[in-house]
């Protein structure tokens, strides 16, 4: 009686020290708190790691003050996806400043973009560092503003190997602009506007900000990795139908990208209710990362 006593305030508290990554260890990934440097300042993430890893990807953030991205990265760790996921700088336990607010010159300045893309790419230099296996391909998946910050950084590191793109634009940043203030956050702007109408004023439209666009096909031109993009056609944040226009002149010229619209979806592709956008980012990431390890294989 004595023993059993001691035996099981002996577990109790061993459970109160055991770290959260130990709590994971009989499902289907096990997640460990990790932090890394990026120009100067700390920044705070988690890593997930399944038990089978079959690819791992850095997710990068929209242009929202936004922690890490946990309940995202736990649906694609349980598809056997290691993620490393971490608090934008200047938001939760990430050191730095957030540049915002959400619209305006100085979050989607070319500063600022480049900045974050050398965040992500210390992200994929911590995980490359973290991962026992170093064949297994690295990516980056992101939302929304991250369209424009992926490309700058697989531009800058050839460790990037692929990337996954929800409702990111292809255009540039003032372009952007242009039709995020003409659907004005209207969700009926679509019942009253055509396709031609919206690409009319995201090309013509005055510029309510005067500062050095972005243009992501810059990078985009110079990338030879796969990328999938992932459009809901009700948007009213990005032009989808320009921004697929602008992928096929880039697939014409033998870039490896492909992209998948979903007819009754608006800007949130990775957060709805409807899973297929996720689903099939998982199962690209699944088959893409295998071709990249049977041709690293043959090498």
């Amino acid at each position: 009686m004595k023993t059993n006593f001691f035996s099981n305030l002996y577990i109790l508290l061993l459970l109160i020290a055991l770290p959260e990554m130990v709590f994971s260890q009989s499902a289907d990934f096990t997640i460990q708190d990790v932090k890394f440097e990026s120009q100067g300042i700390t920044l705070a993430g988690s890593i997930l790691e399944p038990k089978k890893i079959l690819a791992a990807v850095v997710i990068v953030h929209g242009s929202d003050p936004v922690k890490r991205e946990l309940d995202f990265a736990k649906r694609l760790a349980k598809e056997g996806i290691a993620v490393l996921t971490y608090d934008k700088r200047g938001v939760g336990e990430s050191g730095g400043v957030y540049v915002g607010p959400s619209v305006g010159t100085n979050n989607i300045d070319t500063t600022n973009l480049n900045l974050l893309a050398q965040d992500a790419n210390a992200a994929v230099k911590t995980f490359q560092t973290y991962l026992k296996d170093k064949k297994t391909p690295i990516g980056l998946v992101g939302f929304s503003q991250a369209g424009w910050i992926i490309p700058i950084a697989a531009s800058k590191n050839p460790q990037i190997e692929f990337m996954v793109l929800f409702s990111c634009p292809t255009i540039t940043t003032l372009e952007q602009l242009r039709f995020q203030f003409y659907t004005n956050g209207n969700n009926s702007f679509w019942e009253n506007h055509t396709e031609a109408d919206a690409i009319e004023h995201t090309r013509n439209d005055p510029d309510r900000y005067q500062f050095s666009a972005t243009d992501p096909k810059t990078y985009l031109n110079t990338l030879s990795i796969p990328g999938l993009w992932l459009f809901g056609e009700k948007d009213i944040q990005i032009p989808v139908k320009l921004c697929i226009e602008q992928l096929n002149t880039l697939k014409a010229q033998g870039k490896p990208f492909e992209y998948t619209s979903f007819p009754k979806l608006g800007h949130n592709t990775s957060s709805s209710n409807d899973t297929a956008p996720i689903d099939t980012a998982v199962q690209w990431i699944k088959q893409k990362a295998l071709n990249i390890k049977k041709s690293k294989s043959s090498k």
